[in-house]
């Protein structure tokens, strides 16, 4: 993984204060110490961000926009300065082209039905690639169904790499859309979007992209990379679960009929119909998360205040002594080795399944993921059920590769 941070940086990071900030790295597991690598499914929280949740609970809890009391305007602020903060963090050109969801799927989901659905026509193509999460794949299936649309993916390669000349070559006059994943969440590869984005421009295709693994590790700039539209999830971003982002170009939210309709997202109502907000409310209907999203923009001030260089360079360092370590392991088949890859190893060992692997690992308080990781298309690529999957962040220690490492020998010898 690529970064800016000089060896300064890094030789200055201070692990154990970082991790004595995470209340949860100190608990054990079955009398282990906790070594948590599943982070690619949710990172764990800065007490900065348990503390803004608890606060505004105890202190601020009121509903946002919808009253000029005090404790109403505290919360309405609170809530909105968390989308200027998500602005920045992704380089938006305006805050009012950041919608809250409840995470990437909800994301996918708003794109899927207020933008493809009232476009798409028989013999429609939405193009996707072979490592796409499940979240950007079914809502696509779901509205190809409804409008004679289908859905095509572009291949990859035994390593891992998305074939980016074939992702152009599909780039047809059908193609009204575009999805990939800028990092895999199975693979860890990280794909060329701005590369692709050019591509899609060059064509009139919008091209979405599935921020969910990137954000918590690159910088985002959303006018640098060129999409059309950026998804990604609070609860990978050291944030609250249930909150997530979706942003989208002004002129396509401006065209787009709202997916959910209630409260908050209107100007008038009457019976004889009804006038909708601009964006972003219009795409937010209803009492939100208001307590999450202060929660998010405190996650998102934690990692400003680190730093997604030093993160990534913390990250970089982890991921190629983790590398080393699973293929210095008898046994260990690893998915994924794209040259540009971030801290996710999916892995199996020959006579062990996925399943059997993890739940052993937990007993030595070692947390990976097993299963198909919501990319059957992936797993049916590689030719298996499932894999397991060691995901880092910059929390996680050297030290603790190498008591996962001695994890799997015990469960090797205990299987033999």
């Amino acid at each position: 993984m690529s970064t800016q941070a000089s060896r300064g940086d890094i030789a200055a990071f201070d692990v154990a204060r970082i991790r004595a900030g995470f209340p949860i790295l100190s608990r054990q597991v079955h009398g282990k110490p906790l070594v948590y690598f599943d982070n690619a499914n949710t990172s764990q929280k800065p007490i900065e961000v348990i503390d803004a949740v608890d606060r505004f609970y105890r202190e601020t809890n009121a509903n946002v926009a919808r009253a000029v009391h005090s404790l109403g305007e505290a919360a309405t602020s609170a809530y909105e300065g968390a989308r200027d903060k998500i602005a920045r963090f992704i380089n938006a050109p305006t805050r009012d082209e950041v919608i809250f969801t409840s995470g990437t799927t909800q994301a996918m989901n708003t794109v899927a039905y207020s933008y493809a659905l009232p476009r798409l026509q028989p013999g429609d193509e939405i193009l996707v690639t072979t490592m796409e999460h499940h979240a950007n794949i079914v809502p696509w299936q779901l509205v190809a169904a409804r409008t004679g649309a289908k859905v095509i993916a572009a291949p990859i390669t035994q390593s891992g790499e998305l074939i980016v000349e074939e992702f152009i070559a599909r780039l047809n006059p059908r193609v009204k859309l575009a999805g990939v994943t800028h990092v895999s969440n199975v693979l860890g590869t990280i794909n060329p979007i701005r590369e692709l984005a050019k591509a899609c421009r060059a064509r009139g295709i919008p091209l979405l992209v599935d921020g969910s693994q990137a954000a918590p590790h690159l910088a985002i700039d959303v006018q640098a990379l060129g999409c059309d539209f950026y998804a990604l999830t609070g609860h990978k971003l050291y944030g609250p679960t249930g909150t997530g982002v979706l942003w989208a170009r002004k002129e396509l939210l401006a065209e787009m009929p709202p997916f959910f309709g209630g409260g908050e997202m209107i100007r008038t109502v009457s019976f004889d119909g009804t006038t909708f907000a601009d964006a972003p409310h219009k795409f937010e209907a209803g009492t939100p998360n208001i307590a999450g999203f202060v929660g998010l923009g405190a996650a998102i001030d934690y990692v400003n205040r680190i730093g997604l260089d030093t993160i990534g360079a913390i990250e970089g360092e982890l991921a190629a002594y983790m590398s080393d370590a699973l293929k210095s392991v008898p046994g260990l088949r690893l998915f994924g080795e794209a040259k540009d890859k971030a801290a996710v190893f999916s892995f199996l060992i020959d006579g062990v399944h996925a399943h059997d692997l993890a739940t052993l690992l937990d007993h030595e308080g070692v947390a990976v993921r097993s299963g198909h990781h919501c990319a059957h298309p992936l797993m049916q690529f590689y030719g298996v059920p499932a894999t397991a999957r060691a995901s880092l962040a910059f929390y996680n220690t050297r030290e603790e590769i190498d008591a996962f490492i001695a994890a799997i020998a015990k469960v090797r010898k205990l299987l033999a």
